[in-house]
């Protein structure tokens, strides 16, 4: 018999196919992991959303990427200064720029 799955307030992981967007924030010495190790390893697991954040010019940019099906890698569906809007992994508005004020 199976255990029964913990409940979202006390999971510490989750399973591939119960994960619509990983967003990764990147720090100085997240860089390399967060460009290159990270999107590969969530492509290959069949995430269909990821977004990288990263800092340009002291303010929050968001970089964000679709799952492709063909080559099972992500592809840029935008960057987001200043304000993000999107519809897709779902509606979501956030304007950047205030937060770091």
């Amino acid at each position: 018999m199976s255990s029964p799955r913990p409940s979202p307030t006390t999971r510490t992981c989750f399973l591939p196919e119960d994960v619509a967007l990983v967003v990764e924030v990147v720090s100085e010495e997240s860089q390399e992991r967060d460009r290159e190790t990270k999107p590969f390893t969530y492509a290959r697991a069949g995430i269909r959303h990821f977004w990288r954040v990263e800092e340009e010019h002291g303010l929050p940019v968001v970089h964000a990427y679709e799952l492709d099906d063909t080559t099972r890698t992500y592809v840029p569906t935008g960057i987001h200064r200043e304000r993000l809007k999107t519809s897709v992994p779902f509606g979501i508005e956030i304007d950047l720029a205030r937060l770091t004020r």
